[in-house]
């Protein structure tokens, strides 16, 4: 290796300090910006990275994996017995199918295209599982290949411009679908190509429901790629959110609902920044929005409703690290049904993450349980579920340490 190429995590030996370096390097981000994001002073920061001061304690241990997106906690720490995937799951086994639909881009007609209401009917009873299902990618990724193929085949087919609109939608809600299933898989090159693709099909599509949608989940792939991509994020929600102003007056409720989303987004991003004022206040305009809908709708995509609003201020105050007001917001939100599963499972896990926050690690545990009996496969790829119980399993509270070992062992946590 030159003197010039960026050191290995993996070589031996490294201290933690140096790994931390390495890893941070590579996010490129500044230790400024990890200290903050971390809670520590600069000064602080730079003495664990120096080694001047001891190796942190697991919850530090684990935010700073957090921070820095660290995929394998032996990363990180540099102990291979320690390998834990953190924040993407193994692959699906329907992942290979999936991906075969997407990358395929046939240039023949050699696929008779279905009918546009026999597609509109598979994807609406699609979304239905989707939000249904104990395992989403499982109920899911059985129909996306078929369904990403059609889809296709029906833009290639059109005869006229308002035909092929309206099938670009449909291909459109396809990709959007397909990223449901692409989430925390091991391939995250494939999930942007669905975003843009689903991005530039929603385009040609001109529907404001289908932009607004794609915009969404193309907006959340930036911020999920790292604090070095949350002003694409919002460049993102703030250009839909103009495209759909001049519309609200008279929208559906599914168009007023993703513009509600969005809203909510710029809103997530900004307390991923610890922009507190900045946060609430987006989140103020999208529970307005929300206010305007029935008390029993739901957003097919989304889930964006009165309960996940609720849900929304406990993701806020989490993000904010205010462990009293996750609490709080929690509380608040018990009273709300969430009808999808997958989503009341996220709730659950970020309900969890708040009782972390205020030193009620028994409640968290609870809650990752509910999680767990909502949707396995939710909490099984989750990030911050995983690190929450990698963390009392280490507990010296025997009772609480056994419900999280056995919960850990559902998931699939220690498996080698």
């Amino acid at each position: 290796m030159s003197e010039n190429a960026t050191p290995d995590p993996y070589a031996d030996p490294l201290r933690f300090g140096q790994r931390a370096q390495i890893l941070r390097e590579r996010r490129g981000m500044t230790q400024a910006q990890v200290a903050d994001l971390l809670g520590v002073s600069p000064h602080t920061y730079r003495k664990i990275e120096n080694g001047q001061q001891k190796a942190p304690g697991i919850e530090t241990v684990l935010r700073l994996a957090e921070i820095l997106r660290v995929r394998d906690l032996a990363d990180l720490t540099g102990r291979p017995e320690a390998r834990v995937d953190l924040f993407v799951g193994p692959g699906h086994p329907r992942l290979t199918a999936v991906k075969a639909a997407i990358d395929g881009f046939p240039l023949t007609n050699r696929v008779e295209p279905p009918p546009v209401a026999h597609l509109e009917a598979r994807l609406h009873a699609a979304w239905k599982a989707r939000h249904a299902s104990m395992n989403h990618r499982e109920a899911i990724g059985a129909l996306l290949p078929d369904l990403i193929r059609d889809a296709q085949a029906l833009v290639r087919h059109c005869g006229s411009a308002v035909e092929r609109r309206a099938a670009q939608a449909l291909l459109a809600q396809t990709y959007s679908l397909a990223q449901f299933f692409l989430a925390y898989q091991p391939d995250s090159y494939l999930l942007w190509r669905a975003a843009e693709r689903g991005m530039i099909a929603a385009q040609e599509s001109e529907d404001p429901h289908a932009i607004g949608v794609a915009s969404w989940l193309l907006a959340q792939a930036h911020r999920d790629s790292g604090s070095r991509h949350y002003d694409a994020a919002d460049l993102v929600n703030l250009e839909a959110i103009r495209f759909l102003k001049p519309l609200l007056p008279e929208a559906s409720d599914d168009v007023l609902a993703i513009a509600g989303a969005l809203e909510f987004e710029l809103g997530y991003t900004a307390a991923r920044r610890q922009e507190t004022g900045t946060a609430w206040r987006h989140w103020d305009k999208a529970n307005d929005i929300a206010a305007r809908l029935p008390e029993t709708y739901y957003h097919p995509v989304t889930s964006f409703s009165h309960a996940v609003m609720r849900a929304h201020a406990v993701t806020v105050a989490v993000e904010l690290r205010q462990g009293g007001e996750s609490v709080r917001q929690a509380a608040r939100a018990e009273q709300s049904v969430i009808k999808s599963r997958p989503r009341r499972a996220r709730h659950r896990i970020e309900e969890a993450r708040g009782y972390q926050l205020d030193n009620q690690p028994d409640v968290a545990v609870a809650s990752l349980e509910k999680a767990y009996e909502a949707a396995p496969e939710t909490i099984r790829y989750n990030g911050y579920a995983k690190a929450i119980l990698l963390e009392e399993i280490e507990s010296t509270q025997a009772p609480r340490r056994r419900r999280a070992a056995d919960l850990a062992g559902k998931v699939g946590l220690l498996t080698a």
